[in-house]
């Protein structure tokens, strides 16, 4: 006998994973690794016997819940499913699948639709961080197909504009969490940047890459995955989260100058395979360092344009992540002030995943929260 819980099955930005309400799973959470990992077909690095993609970035997890803030229409909890090891790490949160919590949220009735568009405020659980997602809702219904097109997904869909508020200090509370714009970590110089994500930063150059390598050169080379794996359980330390050998923050950047009409060259590490395309949360981070004199990344950025909100570019292996960045005035040095983005999201598929009763005992599938 197996037990059915309602999802979502959506993609959101250059991700994929389920959507659940917090109320259709059990109330005790110590029950949420074994639901998910099922759901998944985790641990298996083909997940034939769940809805995983076999990657990192297609077995993803969001719980949305009506948030107890005043400041915020949604509660927004991310859960990373591991592929290949019986795990889920709740530590990061996720941009991409941000992308899909609006149209969730008014789909499943969360949030009222609004004709037009319909603004959506969106807590980050994982990190506190506040966004607010724009949604288009013409006649009061979610808007999936449109003409924008996001590299790293296939076809084109709506605009969805995500505002993040809160980036800086995401989760040490500082945007340089050991004060310093640059450190050595095993001889390499890095930037160690705490801005919607956690994560350090080094030249491409400095451990024999190019900076312009597709994800799969990236993944054959087990000695580089070594190297930088130790130098990111040192930053982890110094950045004050603790040892975190086994979890997947703080993320990696390598990068190098542009070579196409962008402002910086960056592949991404999440951490343990190079992401295909790029993650937003992390982009920010970069987007934060690039703009800070004496970080690694500071030299190698070609200088945005002039006004206050200007677009900044990320290059990575299929193509360029956008940011509109809202900077402020001269006398600052034309810091960020806050970073937005266009997404897209498609709801692929709604009704229930099937979790085996050896995982959800029956008698524990009916104890959901409320």
């Amino acid at each position: 006998m197996q037990s059915a819980i309602p999802a979502i099955f959506m993609r959101g930005g250059t991700s994929r994973g389920l959507y659940f309400n917090e109320a259709d799973l059990p109330a005790d959470r110590a029950l949420w690794d074994g639901i998910l990992l099922a759901a998944f077909g985790s641990p298996d690095p083909r997940q034939v016997d769940g809805v995983g993609g076999t990657t990192s970035v297609t077995s993803k997890t969001c719980i949305i819940s009506p948030s107890d803030r005043d400041d915020c229409d949604v509660d927004y909890f991310f859960a990373q499913v591991s592929v290949d090891q019986a795990s889920v790490d709740y530590g990061p949160t996720c941009g991409n699948m941000l992308s899909g919590v609006g149209p969730y949220a008014i789909e499943t009735g969360l949030v009222a639709a609004e004709d037009g568009e319909t603004r959506v405020r969106i807590h980050q659980v994982n990190t506190g961080g506040l966004v607010e997602a724009v949604i288009q809702t013409p006649g009061g219904h979610v808007e999936f197909e449109g003409d924008v097109a996001i590299d790293g997904a296939p076809g084109t869909g709506a605009p969805i504009l995500l505002n993040f508020m809160q980036a800086i200090g995401s989760y040490t509370g500082k945007l340089f969490p050991t004060g310093n714009t640059m450190e050595q970590i095993d001889g390499i110089d890095v930037t160690l940047v705490d801005a919607a994500m956690p994560v350090m930063i080094l030249r491409a150059a400095d451990v024999g890459k190019t900076g312009y390598e597709s994800a799969a050169e990236l993944n054959d080379d087990a000695a580089f995955f070594a190297r930088v794996e130790a130098m990111r359980r040192e930053a982890g330390e110094r950045m004050g989260l603790g040892d975190v050998s086994g979890k997947v923050v703080p993320k990696i950047i390598i990068a190098a100058p542009p070579r196409a009409d962008g402002h910086i060259a960056s592949r991404y590490f999440v951490p343990d395979q190079a992401h295909e395309t790029h993650a937003i949360t992390g982009g920010i981070a970069l987007a934060y360092a690039c703009q800070a004199a004496g970080t690694v990344v500071h030299p190698l950025t070609r200088p945005l344009d002039a006004g206050e909100r200007p677009m900044f570019s990320i290059e990575h292996p299929v193509g360029q992540l956008h940011l509109a960045l809202t900077l402020g005035d001269e006398e600052s040095g034309r810091q960020i002030v806050a970073a937005g983005i266009i997404r897209t999201a498609r709801m692929i598929m709604q009704g229930s995943v099937m979790i085996p009763e050896r995982v959800l005992p029956r008698e524990k599938a009916q104890a959901h929260s409320g």
